[in-house]
C-alpha cells in the first residue's frame, strides 16, 4: 500500500486551486490541510468574548432580552450562521419543554441551533459536529463541599444538587453563568467549523448544531436525537464537543497537546469504531496532537450531547479536555480569562479533519448477507430445528433455531483460511477498493491494514477467524477512507430448553 507524505501533500496542493484532489491510501488531502489553515484562533477568541458578554445562557433564563440571556445568545448564534454563506441552511429547530423537576421549574421554549451544509453526491447520509449553548450557575457551594464533579455530573461538589430546592433553581437560573469553556468553547469550535467548512463542497451533508438544555439534562440533543430517528434519518457520526477550553487542570495537571474521546464501553460497537477513526485521523493531520480514546460512555457517572444519539444508534462521540477545572464549572468563574483559546482551535482543527474526512468518503461497507439471504438462512434453520423434539423459544432472532445467529460474511475456508465478503454500500462508482483491518482481540486499535483493491472478497491463507479481530473499510475514488466495518456477531440469547415431563 502506497504511502504519501505531508511534504508530498502540500506540494501537491499548490498545483489544485479547486475541489478535492485525490489522495493514495493512508495520505493526507491537500484540501482538508487547507481547511485546517484557515481556522482562526482569533475568530474563535471573538465568539467566545460575544457568548461571554450574554452573562448568562442559562435554558431557564430571559428569553425575550435583546441583550442578556439564552433568548438574545440564540438569536446571535443563528445570526452569526447566516452570515457565513448563503449555502448553509439555517433554523431553529423549537420544542416546547413542560415544567418537570427542579432543573426544569416552568414550561420552557427549547431552541436547538442547527446550520446544515447539503451534500452533493451523498445528502441523505449526515455528519454532526455540535457542542452546547447553554450555561449553568448552581450559585454557592454548600460549606466544606468539594470542589470536583457531583454524582450527577455538575460541578460544585458531591453534594452541589442534593440539598437544592426548586425557589434555589429559580434564583440561580439569573446568577451570571459565562460558561467559556462549559460549553461556549464546543460552540465556538462548531460555528468556527460551519464559517470554513462552508466555502467547500463535500460529498455527504454537514449538519453543525449549537444545542440548547444540556444542562437541563441534554433535553435538546435528546429530543434532536429522537426526531432524527423517528424520521428514519441517516446520521453516520456525531461529533459532540463539550468543555474542549483547558489545558491546565485544577490539581495543576498541564497538558496542551492531547486530547479525550470517549465512546462506550461496547467492544466494536459504531461508537468505537468512530472513535478510532478519530484518533487515527486525527493524529494523521495533527500529528502534534494525541488523541486518547477512551472506550467509556463518558466521564465517570456523567454525560453529554453524544449520549443521547447512542440511545438512538447512532455512532456518537465526545471530545473533552484531559484536563478539567471542577471549581468553575457551573460557577462565575468559567470565563476566557480561565481558558485556553489556542487548545480550543487545536481540537476544533482535529474536528475540521475528521468531519471533512467523513463527509469525502464512501460509506461504510456492509458485512451482513442481504435480506433475503438472512431470511432464507433462518428458514433453513427453523427447517432443521422442526424436525427436532426442540420447540423455537421465544426471544431468539426471529426464524431462527435455539443458538443460532445471523452472522456477518465471514468463515473458515477450507476450516483454516479466513474468507471475508463484503457488499457495497451506496455507488459501486464511488469506491476505489478495499482495506482489510486486522487487530489481536486484546488490542483496542487495528494493527495491520491490508489494501485488497476493488473486490468484494478476500481469503487469506492459515489465518484463523478465531484468533483475531477483522474489519473492512472502503476506499474512495478520491482517496478519502470510510469507517471501518467489523465483522462482530451479535449476543447470543439464552435459550429456554424444554424437556417432556
Amino acid at each position: 500500500m502506497k504511502n504519501s507524505s505531508r511534504g508530498l501533500a502540500l506540494a501537491i496542493a499548490l498545483c489544485f486551486s479547486a475541489g478535492f484532489a485525490p489522495a493514495d491510501e493512508n495520505s493526507v488531502n491537500p484540501k482538508i490541510l487547507e481547511i485546517l489553515d484557515k481556522i482562526s484562533e482569533a475568530r474563535i477568541r471573538a465568539i467566545l468574548e460575544k457568548l461571554e458578554a450574554f452573562g448568562t445562557r442559562n435554558t431557564m433564563s430571559t428569553q425575550d432580552d435583546p441583550v442578556r440571556g439564552v433568548g438574545a445568545a440564540r438569536t446571535w448564534i443563528l445570526n452569526e450562521f447566516k452570515s457565513y454563506n448563503p449555502r448553509l441552511q439555517v433554523r431553529f429547530e423549537k420544542f416546547r419543554v413542560k415544567k418537570q423537576g427542579q432543573r426544569i421549574f416552568k414550561d420552557v421554549d427549547l431552541w436547538n441551533v442547527i446550520a446544515v451544509l447539503p451534500g452533493t453526491r451523498m445528502p441523505e447520509t449526515q455528519i454532526f459536529v455540535s457542542g452546547h449553548y447553554d450555561s449553568l450557575n448552581l450559585g454557592n457551594r454548600p460549606a466544606g463541599a468539594p470542589a470536583g464533579p457531583s454524582a450527577d455530573g455538575t460541578g460544585g461538589g458531591l453534594n452541589a444538587t442534593a440539598n437544592m430546592t426548586l425557589a434555589d433553581f429559580e434564583k440561580n437560573a439569573d446568577l451570571p453563568a459565562p460558561g467559556v469553556c462549559d460549553d461556549g468553547s464546543g460552540t465556538a469550535a462548531v460555528m468556527e467549523l460551519a464559517r470554513v467548512m462552508s466555502a467547500y463542497e463535500f460529498d455527504k451533508t454537514l449538519v453543525f448544531v449549537a444545542f440548547a438544555g444540556e444542562e437541563q439534562g441534554l433535553i435538546g440533543s435528546g429530543l434532536q436525537a429522537a426526531k432524527s430517528r423517528k424520521e428514519n434519518q441517516v446520521i453516520e457520526a456525531v461529533l459532540n464537543n463539550d468543555i474542549i477550553g483547558t489545558e491546565v487542570a485544577g490539581n495543576g495537571r498541564t497538558g496542551n497537546s492531547s486530547l479525550n474521546i470517549y465512546s462506550d464501553e461496547t467492544m466494536d460497537s459504531v461508537s468505537q469504531q468512530l472513535s478510532r477513526y478519530v484518533r487515527e485521523i486525527g493524529e494523521r493531520y495533527l500529528p502534534a496532537m494525541k488523541v486518547n480514546t477512551i472506550f467509556m460512555g463518558d466521564r465517570l457517572g456523567r454525560g453529554g450531547d453524544h449520549t443521547p444519539f447512542q440511545l438512538e444508534g447512532f455512532a456518537a462521540v465526545r471530545f473533552s479536555t484531559p484536563n478539567e477545572i471542577y471549581v468553575n464549572q457551573h460557577h462565575a468563574g468559567d470565563t476566557l480569562a480561565n481558558m485556553s483559546v489556542p487548545y480550543t482551535t487545536r481540537v476544533a482543527k482535529v474536528n475540521a479533519a475528521v468531519a471533512a474526512s467523513l463527509a469525502l468518503a464512501p460509506k461504510p461497507p456492509i458485512v451482513m448477507p442481504e435480506p433475503r439471504a438472512a431470511s432464507a438462512a433462518a428458514a433453513g434453520a427453523t427447517a432443521s430445528a422442526a424436525a427436532s423434539p426442540v420447540t423455537t423459544p421465544a426471544g431468539t432472532t426471529s426464524g431462527s433455531a435455539p443458538g443460532r445467529r445471523i452472522g456477518p460474511m465471514i468463515s473458515r475456508g477450507g476450516g483454516y483460511d479466513a474468507v471475508l465478503r463484503w457488499r457495497v454500500a451506496g455507488s459501486d462508482a464511488d469506491i476505489k477498493g478495499y482495506a482489510i483491518m486486522i487487530r489481536p482481540t486484546t488490542s483496542p486499535y487495528w494493527e495491520q491494514e491490508i489494501y485488497v483493491g476493488k473486490v468484494n472478497t478476500y481469503t487469506m491463507k492459515d489465518v484463523s477467524i478465531d484468533d483475531l479481530k477483522f474489519g473492512v473499510r472502503a476506499i474512495g475514488a478520491n482517496g478519502a477512507e470510510s469507517l471501518v466495518t467489523p465483522y462482530a456477531y451479535p449476543p447470543r440469547q439464552k435459550t429456554e430448553i424444554l424437556t417432556v415431563e
